[in-house]
């Protein structure tokens, strides 16, 4: 179902954030994106979570809002910028970090923003990421950020082609292959081969991850999407009533500041998550929400909007949030609480959305950072820093694209790259239909 977007901030508080969107364009500007040489020698700068791709995201929905003078051009330049690096670097199919994100920004912008009927530029890719799946057993990540899903999100971009529709059913073919039936329904496990050597050494046999990023979450708002579609839904719909019983029936004791844990495994003991998109009961919550509505299942819907009322009741020390970035920070915060809001209508997420734009835009310090935004990243170590990112993740890309579908009125179809948007079907076609 598609929504009429509406602007959620005024007033003040509108002037901020648009004033902060724009100090955050004027300062990667600065930085040169149209001549950043990192593009041309390291895949990550050319990616969709940390370099050109996800700017020419940013910068092409600015140019849709019409607040640069520069039209679409510094988003065709850095969108050249990545394209240029899929074709000369050596890249992994992950859609946060490689070729298949890059192939992503492709489409999106050509076909969602630039209204573009141009040759296609993908075909090589899908009959490379086909080629790929057709490994079976299957050992490589399910997930959103570097497996199944991931490529998942890709294929759906590019529906209704012959092509991406061989390809979105591959996906579910090796989802269902590696789909572990329990007795609370369907999950998805991560062998600890997959996982950080921290994860590793608290859970040595691997682990059931519940994030949006990493876990079953994101396989659950696939499987929605696979519903609304029309595509492989047989199977999907199968594996999607398993999958949210089981997701359910891991819920904490109510009292305890979130529902969910990030991970269960033998042996782990399971603990409140932070409050973020990438894990955590916002992001959940949205997930849930794309699936019910997917799958026409109002009480699922009814489940969603509970656990997003109860997270945004959640007190702020309790969130774990120290910076202002999409994954998991202020921003990412206030984007989910928005997109539910405008799903549902709902005063309190709402508010809760208010709120945590403002956290945001309190967080941001002069001199810091891009345009005074800066990332704290953790290192394997337990080291925590405070960090220049521009990309659309964890930096200062993503900042500005969630502030921008605060004040204004274009629908961020940009955040079906985290899987909390649903999708419009055209009657009787079971094509995507695209804002």
């Amino acid at each position: 179902m598609q929504t009429d977007w509406v602007p959620l901030l005024d007033g003040a508080l509108r002037d901020r954030a648009l004033e902060a969107v724009l100090a955050i364009a004027d300062a990667l500007r600065a930085e040169g994106i149209s001549s950043d040489p990192r593009s041309a020698a390291d895949a990550d700068a050319a990616s969709l979570a940390d370099g050109d791709a996800g700017l020419a995201i940013f910068f092409a929905y600015l140019a849709q809002a019409g607040l640069t003078d520069r039209g679409f051009e510094p988003a065709e330049r850095l969108l050249d910028d990545a394209q240029a690096a899929l074709a000369t670097l050596p890249m992994t199919p992950s859609l946060y970090q490689g070729f298949t994100g890059v192939a992503w920004a492709t489409e999106h912008l050509t076909r969602c923003v630039f209204q573009s009927d141009d040759d296609d530029a993908n075909e090589a890719i899908d009959e490379a990421l086909q080629d790929y799946l057709t490994q079976s057993p299957w050992i490589d990540d399910f997930d959103l950020v570097s497996g199944l899903v991931g490529i998942g999100v890709y294929a759906l971009e590019r529906l209704p082609r012959p092509s991406a529709k061989a390809l979105f059913e591959l996906v579910i073919d090796r989802l269902s292959d590696g789909a572990e039936r329990t007795a609370d329904g369907i999950t998805w496990h991560t062998s600890p081969e997959l996982l950080s050597p921290s994860q590793r050494g608290r859970c040595p046999g691997g682990h059931y991850n519940l994030g949006v990023a990493h876990g079953v979450p994101g396989v659950i708002a696939l499987l929605g999407h696979a519903c609304a579609v029309g595509v492989a839904r047989p199977a999907a719909e199968t594996l999607l009533a398993d999958a949210v019983g089981w997701l359910l029936a891991q819920r904490l004791p109510a009292g305890l500041g979130a529902r969910f844990a990030p991970a269960i495994a033998p042996g782990l003991e399971p603990s409140p998550s932070r409050s973020a998109w990438c894990y955590g009961d916002p992001g959940i919550a949205a997930t849930l929400l794309v699936a019910a509505r997917g799958a026409g299942r109002p009480d699922w819907e009814r489940e969603a909007v509970a656990l997003a009322r109860q997270a945004a009741d959640r007190p702020p020390a309790q969130t774990r949030v120290c910076d202002a970035g999409l994954c998991h920070g202020a921003a990412g915060l206030g984007h989910i609480f928005n997109r539910i809001t405008q799903f549902t209508r709902d005063d309190r997420l709402a508010a809760a959305a208010r709120h945590w734009f403002t956290r945001a835009l309190d967080m941001r310090q002069p001199a810091s950072g891009i345009a005074g935004f800066a990332a704290l990243r953790s290192g394997e170590d337990g080291t925590e820093s405070w960090v220049a990112e521009r990309g659309i993740l964890t930096g200062a890309a993503g900042v500005g694209l969630a502030l921008l579908a605060a004040v204004t009125s274009f629908e961020p179809a940009w955040d079906r790259m985290l899987l909390v948007s649903a999708l419009e079907t055209r009657p009787g076609s079971g094509h995507v239909s695209r804002p």
